[in-house]
Formats: structure tokens, C-alpha cells, sequence
């Protein structure tokens, strides 16, 4: 080992990617041992910091180039011995001068006394916190003041972020491209115009209410003003995700659907209030769109939110059909498959979306209109990959037995489905012109009916949630 290049060694330590192998090998020797010192960047701790602290130090002084640092401490338990504290957060700040990516993630011990630590980091460009209860909007703060060249923050479940003093600093340093807060409760879809002009930097977006703990906050007047008059500019937008949103005309979040002519991604899930003119109008600024995803409300949650409920249809379909001819991902999913009667998507709709569109992989959740004659129009998606039917119910054997006419497909998932049995799927047994077949809780299939049927096969049944 002692005569082989440096180059050499490098290559070989940068080919292992496990944390347990890279362990193993620098115990070889002290040359493979003082190599990996140097070249590991990346560390993941959590539980295993005993006692946390003195851990800490030790390690971020034997891999002095870290620039990218995980600690979560998932499943803790007091037996398990203190966590880490803000201490550690200046241990951090000393001891990795390179650090560029920091995840903290049920570190309930970690106040805005340690956070303010990280504003010393002068690399610092990502940050992600999950579950921090004791973290406040100070301390967030606090960090986008020291770090100025912060592009990434994401913010999961920090119940104590309320203050928007850090919103409007981010707005002004303009650097910000990918915010995620998620069930973060004290922020909401009407706060986030206070990002102004740093919108026209961002490229992705994840905002995802806690349905379960939503207050309706009042929009006043001022609010509304500011994001009717306010140019709101998503030209670098490439990513949107939505969950549990409302979607009011002219207020918060509706402002930015139509605006984002670069994006490529869109996710709406359970968002109340969007119109057809929503999706159209995104549908004709995005050409580049490739994938699209939404799950509907039912319709007896309208009423409580909305005065006119709105429902999506067709028209909204048309659209994306007609101008997104870049289209490779469709996931539709109804929220309550009790009422089929209200879907708004008709096969028509549907159909029309699929054949005008490149569609590679399709997913259906609870749509009660996707049929057997469905299927049978899936015989000519000349580009479809990856099907997935999730509780649709109108689906029987004759659809099934269609599969084997698809011209592409290699991944089929059944879900929940009631009206397919193991007849469905006898036309692919011994084919093996799937790649991968998975049924999971489908009654009338069983594990021998799936054997054969795939090259890769994947069976489970849990019907409890048919009682």
C-alpha cells in the first residue's frame, strides 16, 4: 500500500460509499486512515453521540474537511444518553470551517441560543430543520443575517416559527432557490409575500399546511393589496408543491400558479379553491411542464372554506394537453372514494391528457371514471412505463388482461383494487414482459396468482381497510 499513488487510493476510497465499508478500510492501514480523514466530507450522527459533545469533537477533528453534516436523533429515548446541545452547534462552527449542508432533525435540545452559532458559517447555503420545537423565528434570523450566501432552507413541523423579520431579509439578500416549509403552524400561504423580490431567484417551493391545527387566518385589506399590486415573479420557478392550501382569486399563493413559465413540476394536494383558470393559466405559461400532480377535496369539504365551491374538470385537462407537450408524469387521486359520483375528470378528459402527451408514467388513486375501456385505450400510450391503480374499483379482469398489449409497460402496481382477480392477470404469466409487478391488498388476487406473472414480483395483503 505504501508504494501506490496517491490518485490511485483516492479513486478507490471515493468508489466506497458506505459509511461501515469506509470504516473498515481506513483501519487497513495508517495511510488508507489518514487519506479517508481527508477526504470524507460528508457526516450522519444522532443516538450514537455518547456523550454528545465530546463525541462531536473528536470527529469534526478527524475529518477537517466536512462540508455537509446530518444529525438526527429519530427514536430517541433518555436511556439513550443526552443529546446534543447548543453547544454542539458551536463545536460546529469552530471545528468546520467547510461546512456548506446542515440537517438538524429531532434535536429537541437545541435552542435559538445554539442556531445563532451557525451564523459564523460563513459557507453555509443549506439548512434544514425538522421537528426543532425550541427554535424560534429569532433564531432563524439570526442565521440568514451571518449566512449570506443561503440558498436552500427547509423548515419541517417547527411549531415555534412565527416571527417574519427572516422572510423579509431573505427577500432582500435575493439568494434564496428552494424553500420547504411543511406544518410549520404559525406560517401561512399569505406570509410568504413578504419573500418580495427574492420570488424571481427561487426554483423550488414546498408549502404544506397542517391541516389539522389550519386557524383561517383573516386576510385584511392591506394583505391583499400587496399581492394583487405587488409583481410576483416565478420566471426561475421549476418546482411547486402544494398541500392542504387554500386558494383564494386574487390573494396568497393564486397570485403565483400563472406566473411560473419555466416550471416543471406541479404538485396540489387537497388545495381548496383551485379553479380550471388556475390550471390553464399554468398550463399556457408552462411549456416545459413534465410532470403534474393532483388530489382532489371531496366536495362536502367545499362548503366549509369556500362559498362557491369549485370543482376542477375537463377544460383543465385540455389545457395541459394542448400546451404541454412535455408532459411525462399524470398522478390524479381523489380524496373520498365513498362519493365516485362526484369526480369532476371524465374518461374523456383523461384520455385526451394521455394521448397528446409523451405520458411515461400514469397513476390513478380512487378515480372512479378510469374504467376498462381505459385500458383499452392504453393499448396505443406508445410511451407509457409505469401504471399504477390505486381503489379503481371500475377496473375488472377484461381490463386487466389488457396489459399485456401495452407497448412499453414494464411496472404495473395494484392497489386496494376490488374488481381484478388472479384471471387477470393469467395472460402475463410466464411472459415476463413486466419488469415489476406489486399487489398490495387485493382481495380477489392471491400469492400464487402473481407468480410468473412479472421478472421481479412483490405480493402483500392487508384487507383491514375494507372494515
Amino acid at each position: 500500500m505504501d508504494f501506490l499513488p496517491d490518485q490511485l487510493l483516492w479513486e478507490i476510497l471515493s468508489r466506497i460509499k458506505k459509511t461501515t465499508d469506509r470504516n473498515s478500510v481506513s483501519l487497513a492501514c495508517k495511510r488508507l486512515h489518514g487519506l479517508d480523514n481527508e477526504q470524507r466530507q460528508s457526516l450522519r450522527v444522532g443516538c450514537g453521540l455518547d456523550p454528545a459533545n465530546e463525541a462531536l469533537t473528536s470527529l469534526c477533528s478527524r475529518f477537517a474537511n466536512l462540508t455537509r453534516v446530518e444529525i438526527t436523533y429519530a427514536g430517541w429515548m433518555s436511556k439513550l444518553g443526552k443529546q446534543l446541545d447548543d453547544q454542539g452547534l458551536l463545536i460546529l462552527s469552530n471545528y468546520c470551517p467547510s461546512l456548506v449542508d446542515l440537517t438538524l432533525s429531532y434535536c429537541t435540545f437545541i435552542t435559538d441560543v445554539g442556531i445563532r452559532h451557525l451564523s459564523s458559517c460563513s459557507k453555509l447555503s443549506a439548512l434544514k430543520l425538522n421537528f426543532n420545537a425550541r427554535i424560534t423565528g429569532c433564531g432563524i434570523l439570526s442565521v440568514v443575517v451571518g449566512c449570506k450566501n443561503l440558498t436552500t432552507l427547509h423548515l419541517i413541523r417547527c411549531l415555534n416559527i412565527s416571527s417574519f423579520e427572516w422572510l423579509e431579509y431573505l427577500g432582500k439578500l435575493e439568494t434564496l432557490e428552494d424553500l420547504s416549509i411543511k406544518n410549520c403552524r404559525a406560517i401561512g400561504e399569505g406570509d410568504l409575500i413578504k419573500l418580495g423580490s427574492s420570488w424571481k431567484k427561487l426554483k423550488c417551493l414546498q408549502f404544506e399546511v397542517d391541516v389539522n391545527y389550519r386557524y383561517m387566518k383573516v386576510y385584511d385589506r392591506l394583505a391583499v393589496d400587496r399581492w394583487q399590486k405587488q409583481w410576483v415573479p416565478c420566471d426561475n420557478m421549476v418546482e411547486l408543491s402544494l398541500v392542504n392550501c387554500i386558494i383564494s382569486p386574487g390573494r396568497g399563493l393564486a397570485c403565483v400558479l400563472g406566473k411560473c413559465k419555466n416550471l416543471e413540476k406541479i404538485h396540489l394536494d387537497m388545495c381548496v379553491g383551485v379553479r380550471d383558470c388556475d390550471i390553464i393559466g399554468l398550463a399556457q405559461k408552462s411549456k416545459n411542464l413534465r410532470s403534474i400532480f393532483l388530489r382532489v377535496p371531496s366536495d362536502f369539504s367545499l362548503p366549509l372554506l369556500m362559498n362557491n365551491p369549485l370543482r376542477l374538470t375537463d377544460e383543465c385537462l385540455k389545457a395541459v394537453a394542448q400546451n404541454c407537450s412535455m408532459l411525462e408524469s399524470v398522478r390524479i387521486s381523489y380524496s373520498d372514494g365513498e362519493f365516485p359520483s362526484f369526480s369532476s375528470f371524465t374518461l374523456d378528459g383523461i384520455l385526451n391528457l394521455i394521448q397528446k402527451c409523451p405520458v411515461r408514467e400514469l397513476a390513478f388513486d380512487q378515480v372512479y371514471s378510469f374504467n376498462d375501456v381505459g385500458m383499452e385505450a392504453l393499448c396505443l400510450a406508445l410511451h407509457l412505463e409505469t401504471l399504477e391503480l390505486i381503489r379503481c374499483q371500475e377496473i375488472s379482469d377484461e381490463g386487466l388482461q389488457l396489459v399485456g398489449q401495452f407497448p412499453r409497460l414494464s411496472i404495473l402496481r395494484l392497489i386496494k383494487c376490488l374488481g381484478v382477480s388472479d384471471d387477470g392477470l393469467k395472460p402475463l404469466a410466464g411472459s415476463y414482459k413486466l419488469e415489476l409487478l406489486a399487489v398490495e391488498d387485493c382481495p380477489q388476487i392471491s400469492e400464487r396468482g402473481v407468480l410468473g406473472a412479472a421478472k421481479s414480483v412483490s405480493f402483500r395483503q392487508d384487507l383491514s381497510w375494507m372494515y
